[in-house]
Order: structure tokens, then sequence, then C-alpha cells
């Protein structure tokens, strides 16, 4: 479907990077409700709620089972502990990710070895996995960054052909589909956070955990309770990361929305498209690329910005009450707390180029046209690049978000 859409690009009205009390204006009700219901109940920890959402995950993400923990960060953890990875073992993931990605791989005592991005995906190169595979490699940890899925036919290549696991790191990529699969099946676990900002956000931190073992998924469930199995028997060492309630309650209204609000990141990335077009920014500013067969569900938009002129384009915006962001400033290797790997400047230079080059746009559900033009407009005016003002027209053609 083509639409024609026109705006005012020279509104002064401030551009959030989200805005969470839109989304919650669209479901008062249903969250009131909820958050009632568990009030009434008093029943604060695990419970029916939580159950019932991981029932509703399980069922959302084409899982066997799902586990509720207390945050994505947890949900990693929880995967590498119930896989009995420790001391000795060696994890390959991407340099180019939240830090939680390589700290969980600390926490659990194992070693973080980086493997270098693809620079039109920004997720992680399965070749250079395959490169990085030693003796000691243990498990693989993709990242499916931004919410769309890395290339994982080679990854599951390379996983059977060196006899070792996958856990995907699908924090940010909940609804997303890798050739009409969903995150979190894509490997032998799957791990999603629910922080406030996700597709799916919580009222606060909250995770959960996906996988078709429903063995490892009860042990996953006993380590969030201290190892507990029931009645005080303590059969390992666990530790406290039990998903409430209220935010299970609140989850569960959230995740009927869930598919919507991803459509309708999708159709802002396609209205960016169209803005992006009409300024003819296209040479100094690269769009994020929707892989053809995966449904791309834009946790972030990130452009890339060129020129080394990120950081001038980002202070502008700024300047101008137009959110954005970095995500993100400094790859895993570099950061002061993983020096001991013996990471140097160089070593992963797409993940460094990115980090120089990266800046994200406000793409949430409740984003107004005329906010998006607002967006493109002010980088145009940072760049140099800006258009005769007064109303823009343009045309696009609507991504059928459902067919990859």
């Amino acid at each position: 479907m083509t639409e024609v859409l026109t705006s005012e690009a020279n509104s002064a009205e401030p551009v959030p990077f989200i805005d969470l009390k839109a989304q919650y204006q669209t479901i008062r009700d249903e969250i009131d409700q909820a958050v009632h219901r568990v009030f009434e109940s008093q029943g604060f920890i695990l419970g029916d709620e939580v159950s019932g959402f991981e029932t509703e995950t399980a069922r959302y993400c084409d899982s066997l089972a799902a586990v509720g923990c207390a945050s994505g960060s947890d949900a990693l953890l929880l995967a590498l502990l119930g896989l009995d990875l420790g001391p000795g073992d060696e994890v390959i993931t991407s340099p180019f990710t939240f830090f939680a990605t390589a700290g969980a791989i600390c926490r659990a005592g194992a070693t973080p070895i980086f493997a270098d991005i693809l620079p039109d995906t920004f997720n992680i190169d399965p070749q250079a996995i395959e490169n990085a595979v030693t003796p000691k490699t243990r498990a693989l940890m993709p990242v499916h960054l931004f919410g769309q899925c890395a290339d994982m036919d080679p990854i599951w290549r390379t996983a059977t052909q060196h006899g070792v696991t996958i856990i995907e790191d699908a924090c940010q990529a909940i609804g997303a589909t890798y050739h009409g699969r969903m995150a979190g099946v894509l490997g032998r676990v799957g791990c999603f956070s629910c922080f406030p900002t996700k597709n799916l956000g919580a009222a606060g931190d909250a995770g959960f955990i996906t996988t078709d073992d429903r063995e490892l998924a009860s042990r996953m469930a006993r380590l969030r309770v201290h190892g507990d199995s029931g009645g005080y028997s303590h059969h390992e060492v666990g530790f406290n990361s039990r998903l409430d309630s209220l935010q299970a309650a609140v989850l569960r209204v959230k995740l009927a929305f869930l598919d919507e609000w991803s459509d309708a990141r999708r159709e802002n990335a396609a209205h960016y498209r169209g803005l992006f077009s009409q300024y003819e920014l296209e040479d100094v500013i690269t769009l994020p690329q929707e892989v053809p067969e995966l449904r791309h569900i834009y946790n972030q938009f990130s452009v890339r910005v060129h020129d080394n002129r990120r950081d001038e384009v980002l202070q502008s915006l700024r300047a101008d009450q137009i959110g954005c962001t970095i995500y993100y400033p400094q790859p895993l290797h570099l950061q002061a707390c993983f020096a001991g790997l013996g990471g140097q400047a160089g070593q992963f230079p797409e993940s460094e180029k990115a980090a120089a080059e990266v800046l994200a746009l406000p793409i949430y559900a409740e984003l107004p046209l005329s906010h998006q033009e607002r967006v493109v407009h002010g980088i145009a005016v940072a760049l140099g690049r800006e258009k005769a003002t007064g109303p823009v027209t343009y045309s696009f053609d609507m991504p059928d978000s459902r067919a990859a």
C-alpha cells in the first residue's frame, strides 16, 4: 500500500526519544485492572500471574516452556548456569551489544570471546564466530541486536560442527522472526528483557527465558529461587531472580498488544525511509537494513552518520529538543573491566566503526509523523542539507509487517 503524507517541518514541539506515558494512555484501564487484581490477591511473588505469563509467552514465542525472572541480565545468567557453563569455558559473542551480554558470561565464571559484527545489520559475523572457535568453546551467544535476528543458518552449522550449544540474546527481539521462526527458539535457550523501553516492557525490571527443553526449564526455574526444589530443599546453589506478580500482570496485558505495537514501529521505520529519501540524505546517512525474509521489530532505529559527524548531529538534535541517543558508544572489548581479556583498539574494526557512527532515533509505536518530520529535518539542518521550509510531501510503500 502506498501512502502520501504531508507534514510541517518547523514545529518547536519537543520530540521525546520514547514516550511511555503515551503507551499507558492507550491501555490505562487494562493495566489498572491487572494491578488491582494483584493487590486484591496480595500475592506478589511468582504465583498464578507469573505462571500465566510464562504460558502465554511460551505460546507467543512458539517454545515448549518459558521461565520468568527478574531481568534480561538474569535471563542470560540463568541460561549459562542452567547449561553448566563456568570456569574454563569460552562463550563466543559480539563486542557490539549491551554490557549484560558479556557481563553475564563473566558472572557465570566463563570467558567471553568476542567476534566482530557485520556492517550492514550490526549483528555478529558468522564467519568471525567460526574463526573464534577453540577447544575451550562451549557455547555461542549471538545477539539479535536492535530487533533483527542474527544470521542463524551458518551459526547453526558452526554449533553442530563443533558440538557447542547456542544461547540467543534475544533481549531486544521479542516478535522478530528468522525465516518464519520466532526469536527465542533459534537455539537451545532464548533470553529476553522486559525493561520498560522494550517492545514488551514491564513497569520496572523483568525478563524471561524460552526453551524446548522442559528439564532445563525446570532447572532454571529452580535456580531463580536459590536452587530450592520445594520445602527448603536445595540441591544446588542458585540466586534470587523471581519475577514479581505485578510485573507479570502488567506484561500479560501488554503481550496482547505486542504485535500491534511492533507493526507500528515497522510503519514508523517506513515513514523514516520516505523522509530521508525526500530530504536526499541517503549519501550521508545509512539507514537500518532489513534482511529479506526476516521480521525486524525495531527495538531501535539506529542510523549511521558518516564523515565523523555523528556527535555533531547528536548535539544539534539535543539542542533542538529532539530525543536521540547512542547504542553503543564503546564496544565491549575496549571496556576497562574487560582489559584482562587483552582487547586492543583496531581488533574488531566493524564494531569500533559502528560505535563511532550509530545514532538511535525515536521509533516508539505512538510516535507522531510530525515528530518524525522534526527528527529528519533536524538532521538535515545539522548537516547543512536543509530543504526549503514549509510543508513536505512524500510517498512511500507501506511494509507488509507480517510477511517476514
